[in-house]
Parts: C-alpha cells; sequence; structure tokens
C-alpha cells in the first residue's frame, strides 16, 4: 500500500507546474510533504480549516452531502484540496492560463 502511494505522489509531482504535494491527517498535521516545512505547516494549518469549514457549509446546505474537492486559484498558484475522512490532500501548482 505504501508503494502505491509513493507511485501515486511521484506521478502528481511530475505534472507540469506542479510546485508541492502534502498530506495531512485529520488533526491538521503534516504527515508527507514534498515543500519546506514553514511552508508545509503554513497550508497545512490554513487549508485545513477551509476544507472543514467548507464541509460544514456542504453539510448545513444539505446534510445528505459531502465535500468532494476544492480549488482555490490566485494570480500566483492554484491549491486542489481533495479532503477525506482520515487525511487531506493538496497539490498546489502555478496556475495555468
Amino acid at each position: 500500500m505504501a508503494n502505491e502511494i509513493e507511485e501515486t505522489l511521484k506521478r502528481l509531482q511530475s505534472h507540469e507546474g506542479v510546485e508541492g504535494i502534502i498530506v495531512i491527517n485529520s488533526e491538521g498535521i503534516a504527515i508527507k510533504s514534498t515543500m519546506d516545512n514553514t511552508v508545509t505547516v503554513q497550508y497545512a494549518g490554513l487549508i485545513g480549516s477551509l476544507a472543514e469549514k467548507s464541509r460544514s457549509v456542504v453539510r448545513d446546505l444539505d446534510p445528505s452531502n459531502d465535500l468532494v474537492f476544492i480549488r482555490v486559484r490566485s494570480r500566483k498558484h492554484e491549491i486542489m484540496v481533495a479532503p477525506d475522512r482520515e487525511y487531506i490532500l493538496m497539490v498546489i501548482q502555478k496556475p495555468v492560463n
């Protein structure tokens, strides 16, 4: 299983424009990252909080629904977030025009 996870992360990292990948656990602690520690901690805290709030909004609107994916785009970065029950996967990349 760990081999499959490593292969998936390598495949994601190899895509053009990807600057980093971060995986955090349900407590918001980074368990895997391709970025430096300071940036990882910042993204883990802020995006983890955003994912929790987004999940809450989706459930408030429709209790039978759940959050599947978040995509945040700015001038400098595009952050794609795939939350799950135990983990949150974040991919940070340069936006494509």
